[in-house]
């Protein structure tokens, strides 16, 4: 067998074909659990040790890149990774193929969600599923935290955004106001403030929608076009992690629109964690409760599609954006605002899932084997789903 040739880069130069990428990342969307770090994880043991598509260091630049743009990390990477390979071509199959496995599944889920969800066996599989998912959450917080609040400046950050959200006020602007905060501290800093206020707003992907009142439209009845946007402006805004998108459903989709329940919205938590692929899907299952099969393709299609828009447009710039300090200063600031949105949705939920000893049992029990043992939250949660439905099935209701 031929060696392959290496190029000046330290990466394969013989030509990735795309039914290679599509094969790649079809298996890896459906059997990928565990979330983006885990995702990552396989994606480099896959184009670096095993394949040597990438270096270790152009690897390191793209994950970089990732957490410099707005959207879910582990199908940036895909996406990027497909771009390097084949370009515009591999960027579309790269992504696709990865998000496709998990978009069926969920739909699939969604399909059996909707019309057999009164059972009372599925009913006893959320009752065990919803306590689990607040552990899962609060262990991501946990671990987050420690490097979104790494500073006393960024915890002041994150302080500032809980208070805020407990009063109400609407979570792009928690998110644009700590990106901005932190980076116009770091250009002052650096004597540069005067003329990059106006420059480092109109570069946030914010300014389109707070021009556009997409995120604070009084929306009332349900129709695809709206779900569409609603979605589009979540997978544009959406840093930090998936857990985030958690925060905007809640305040348009729950508590503006009224489109969904608190517990709905938990089911939907339980269906990304518990299948493989991005958390996103989510979305996928949301659109499938809203509006069926047509709500879960404009859903899925909504959020992930800035995803290759930004992919697309920073590509090429990925050396200068990942030595950008300003840059990196905003992501600081964002990140903490994050971390804030997503300790108040944790709370929120957890008034509807923590319902009694049993449920409060099996939080505690979910986040000690988390923190301590980092068990897979993919077993946890069909662990949770066993014991709710032996539960019911014992107790008769």
């Amino acid at each position: 067998m031929q060696t392959p040739t290496v190029n000046q880069l330290g990466t394969r130069s013989d030509r990735t074909s795309l039914k290679e990428l599509a094969f790649l990342f079809l298996r890896l969307g459906f059997t990928a659990f565990g979330g983006p770090a885990a995702h990552i994880a396989m994606m480099e043991d896959e184009v670096v040790r095993r394949r040597a598509w990438l270096t270790r260091d152009e690897f390191l630049d793209l994950l970089g890149a990732t957490n410099l743009i707005p959207g879910p990390n582990s199908t940036e990477m895909a996406i990027h990774i497909g771009h390097r390979r084949r370009g515009w071509k591999g960027l579309i199959v790269a992504g696709t193929s990865f998000i496709l496995p998990a978009m069926f599944i969920v739909m699939a889920i969604g399909w059996a969600y909707v019309r057999y969800r009164s059972l009372p066996q599925v009913a006893g599989i959320l009752y065990g599923v919803k306590p689990v998912i607040i552990a899962v959450v609060v262990q991501a917080i946990w671990s987050l935290g420690h490097t979104a609040l790494k500073t006393k400046l960024l915890a002041a950050v994150g302080i500032a955004g809980v208070v805020l959200t407990f009063l109400g006020v609407h979570e792009l602007i928690i998110l644009g106001g700590g990106g901005l905060l932190l980076a116009l501290f770091y250009l002052s800093r650096k004597g540069s403030l005067k003329g990059t206020i106006c420059a480092v707003f109109s570069t946030s992907p914010l300014t389109f929608l707070f021009q556009s009142g997409i995120g604070s439209a009084a929306v009332a009845t349900f129709n695809l076009w709206w779900l569409f946007l609603f979605f589009v402006k979540v997978g544009a805004v959406l840093y930090g992690s998936g857990y985030v998108l958690l925060a905007f459903i809640r305040a348009d989709l729950v508590e503006r629109w009224h489109w969904l329940t608190e517990s709905q919205l938990l089911d939907a938590i339980a269906v990304g964690q518990v299948t493989p692929g991005p958390v996103f899907t989510t979305a996928t299952f949301v659109g499938y409760v809203l509006g069926g099969s047509k709500g879960a393709v404009v859903a899925t299609i909504g959020i992930f599609l800035p995803a290759f828009v930004f992919v697309a447009l920073s590509g090429p710039l990925v050396p200068k954006i990942r030595n950008s300090p300003t840059a990196a200063a905003f992501l600081d600031g964002v990140n903490a605002a994050a971390m804030s949105l997503m300790f108040v949705v944790t709370y929120q939920l957890a008034r509807s899932a923590l319902i009694d000893v049993t449920t409060i049992t099996l939080a505690l029990l979910s986040a000690f084997l988390l923190l301590r043992f980092h068990v897979n939250s993919a077993w946890l949660i069909l662990g949770g789903a066993l014991a709710g439905w032996l539960l019911y099935s014992g107790t008769g209701r």
